[in-house]
């Protein structure tokens, strides 16, 4: 028995309820694409019913058998991207993990002792703006950038010729160690390349998060239903739950391995994060840029859909919103679809749900696990 769960990262449907007390109210990720791009075309997530979830019609005309289709609130305290994901794996979090302007002294000096290493910077910047403005004096002084972002994160950035990625990696398992007690989400590897100014991120990006609660995955596994993750899933889940994990760069990377490995297995959970929405026109503020990586999922998913058995059990739905024409670079509080595709009996609206660990009880009925 299989099932696929593919999280869009970050492609929200509109605010939720508390949006404002997260400062997005009237955020939009999927309506004001829509809006910048409206010659955009989705025909398969069409299918799936994804306008519908969007417009909260619960009419489901024009959507194919075996589909089902509804809206998710968040639940968790926060708009990141373990919250999400872990709510989605059915662990909600009460508790909102710590964000910085600027990281603690004592937490920074623990970690430079224990390394034998200084840091620079140590302040909240874009991924990309830091390298403009630090790239230069990193190479120079050989020490490792620091910096942050409004999502709970300890970043640490290094060129690969002055700080290569297997080191890069053991300073961030270093710094995991030390922001644990801090109640920092994730320390993320940032390895770049270039000279002049010219900084680029390479894809040897790697997470380092903080471990979750007791999860979905772990039920999988106590039942010896092996959950094979795509992308950064098994990076998130601090490798908890995950029998086996497959990096990949891109989206597009992420859909050609999907269509490998789903061909190979024949029983368990397959579970891949697409980041590209996200880390590349997200945050970037690049609806055109979206709406064209939207396109792409759309058209390798009319394909992927005939790999779909009646037997198999397909999710799609997403961790939070990124509305590209929203002020500043974060993420925004948003409710997420739920689209579902099993059998192929009359489609049907599943509504609204109280919260993402919707998305875990689909999957502890498809595999009849019992709490």
């Amino acid at each position: 028995m299989r099932a696929i769960l593919i999280v869009l990262d970050s492609v929200g449907i509109g605010g939720a309820p508390d949006a404002a007390d997260y400062g997005d109210h009237g955020a939009d990720t999927l309506g004001h694409i829509f809006e910048r791009c409206p010659d955009l075309r989705l025909p398969t997530l069409e299918s799936l019913g994804l306008s519908l979830a969007h417009g909260r019609n619960c009419s489901p005309v024009n959507v194919a058998p075996g589909a089902s289709y509804g809206w998710m609130r968040p639940a968790s305290a926060g708009k990141d991207t373990c919250t999400g994901h872990w709510e989605i794996a059915g662990a909600i979090t009460t508790h909102p993990f710590k964000t910085f302007k600027r990281f603690p002294e004592s937490l920074v000096l623990a970690i430079e002792n224990e390394a034998s290493m200084k840091f620079i910077g140590n302040y909240a910047q874009s991924g990309t703006a830091i390298l403009d403005e630090l790239g230069e004096e990193h190479m120079k002084s050989e020490r490792p950038i620091l910096y942050t972002s409004a999502d709970s994160v300890f970043q640490i950035a290094a060129h690969e010729k002055i700080i290569p990625p297997q080191k890069l990696y053991s300073l961030c398992e270093i710094a995991r160690n030390h922001c644990d007690q801090f109640k920092i989400a994730r320390v993320i590897a940032r390895p770049f390349i270039g000279s002049n100014r010219l900084f680029k991120r390479t894809a040897n990006r790697r997470d380092f998060s903080m471990p979750p609660p007791l999860t979905v995955l772990d039920e999988l596994n106590d039942a010896d239903i092996p959950v094979t993750a795509i992308g950064k899933i098994s990076d998130i889940f601090a490798g908890r739950g995950i029998t086996q994990s497959i990096s990949t760069e891109s989206n597009t990377a992420a859909m050609l391995e999907i269509e490998r490995t789903w061909d190979q297995i024949r029983d368990g959970l397959l579970f891949i994060n697409l980041i590209d929405f996200d880390t590349i026109h997200g945050h970037r503020r690049d609806p055109e840029g979206y709406a064209s990586c939207l396109l792409e999922f759309d058209s390798w998913l009319g394909g992927f859909l005939r790999e779909i058995s009646p037997d198999d059990l397909l999710v799609i739905s997403a961790d939070h919103g990124n509305d590209p024409t929203w002020q500043g670079s974060d993420h925004t509080r948003e409710q997420v679809p739920c689209l579902v595709l099993k059998g192929r009996a009359p489609a049907r609206c599943t509504g609204e749900h109280q919260a993402f660990t919707y998305v875990s009880h689909l999957l502890r009925e498809h595999f009849s696990i019992t709490c």
